[in-house]
């Protein structure tokens, strides 16, 4: 038994975290190559590596996934110190070569040779599609403003196709519940964000991230576009680029009167703050939303003209109500907060509410020994304690919110 422990403690050294193994470059010039700045690792690999995100078999394990900044052509090489099958017979390493192949398209570069003689010609590469919008950003750094561009694309962009697959392969990376899409179905919409910067005088593009939009039919004539995927790049995140992408998108949509409104699929956390950041920016200027009807309560006219100006659907319209009347509320005056918490609450005690339904049901249908159990599980004082914490929160998500409005 000893032995075997001390076995398995040798062939543990032979375990590699992939999140740290895996490294990521855009390459712009041929430096960046050497230079561990420009690395960044993924937040997550276990779509690829299984649940424990770990590659047996290895010492010293890289995985090196570089790419070209603006068209994103790959170099895609492994690189080792030591091998489990150099020192012990029969166990196998991983094979770690086969599950990269997996998400990555073919045609990708093994020596740096030959990503540097592409590297060469990516002064040629030009954003896919339409340009939709064109901003700047700061660079403290660089001491200058830097421009962005964002673009609409579809299949029937000559390349685009091919940039995609590409592209889509950082989602296994960056997004927990990745999966890629069909891309043959022509209700998806593509919308990229691309960075303008100077080589030896030439002005070329780097992909900062991009959105997915299908577009969903709603009987008879309309549509309800949802986003379902949403990637900045991680040396882009932080610098408002996701809510610039968003509000594009947004004001994309608008123009269209067979778009009935704008939804999302399974959205997390993150981007529910950022939706609500940039709806409450598109909502604050609509008469509805002024100081004085918004501490009349939340009302039709509010729904209305939000989905029929801005493509806002009702549940969203709340949460804006939400944030803006508490910009309107003195939270210091106990009238007006008093208000305020009482109207946020009772749209929250919604599903408090049909437990209540349900358990009158119970009462009239459960005999007494089953009613007992039943009431174990509803236990209304925990349910006042919940209620209390989903207010604060809230407040406190919203309170975000507005502090990021007042910077913009």
């Amino acid at each position: 038994m000893a032995g075997l422990t001390a076995m398995e403690k040798k062939l543990a050294e032979y375990k590699c975290n992939t999140n740290e193994a895996i490294q990521l470059k855009l390459v712009r010039f041929p430096e960046d190559l050497e230079d561990d700045n420009t690395t960044f690792n993924p937040e997550y690999s276990h779509q690829v590596f299984g649940d424990d995100e770990v590659a047996f078999g290895y010492k010293g394990l890289k995985i090196l996934l570089y790419y070209i900044a603006g068209n994103l052509s790959t170099l895609f090489r492994i690189e080792y110190t030591s091998k489990v099958n150099e020192k012990f017979d029969c166990v196998e390493a991983d094979d770690v070569e086969s599950k990269i192949r997996e998400i990555i398209p073919p045609g990708f570069c093994t020596n740096t040779d030959d990503f540097v003689s592409l590297l060469e010609k990516e002064v040629n590469f030009r954003p896919f599609g339409m340009l939709l919008h064109t901003y700047s950003v700061h660079n403290e750094e660089a001491g200058e403003d830097i421009t962005y561009q964002i673009y609409k694309a579809d299949m029937t962009c000559p390349g685009f196709r091919e940039y995609h697959e590409r592209l889509q392969t950082f989602l296994m990376w960056f997004i927990e519940t990745a999966s890629f899409i069909d891309v043959d179905d022509e209700r998806w919409n593509y919308f990229l964000v691309f960075e303008k910067y100077n080589k030896d005088g030439a002005t070329l593009f780097a992909t900062v991230g991009y959105m997915t939009v299908y577009n969903y039919y709603v009987y008879p004539d309309k549509t309800r576009p949802r986003v379902s995927q949403m990637l900045i790049l991680p040396p882009f995140q932080g610098e408002g680029h996701g809510a610039q992408l968003l509000e594009t998108v947004h004001r994309y949509y608008m123009s269209s009167p067979t778009v009935l409104d704008i939804t999302a699929e399974d959205p997390s956390e993150n981007y529910v703050k950022l939706r609500d950041f940039v709806l409450v920016k598109l909502c604050q200027d609509l008469l509805c939303f002024s100081p004085g009807k918004l501490m009349q309560g939340f009302n039709q006219e509010m729904v209305m003209e939000a989905q029929q100006k801005l493509k806002i659907n009702k549940q969203h319209t709340r949460r804006v109500y939400e944030i803006l009347r508490l910009r309107a509320t003195d939270m210091g005056d106990a009238e007006q907060s008093r208000s305020y918490r009482l109207d946020v609450k009772r749209r929250l005690i919604g599903p408090y509410k049909k437990k209540q339904r349900e358990l009158a049901k119970m009462r009239r249908c459960l005999r007494p020994e089953e009613l007992t159990n039943q009431l174990n599980q509803i236990d209304l004082n925990m349910q006042h304690e919940q209620l209390e914490e989903s207010f604060q929160q809230l407040v406190s998500d919203y309170r975000r919110v507005l502090e990021r409005l007042a910077q913009a």
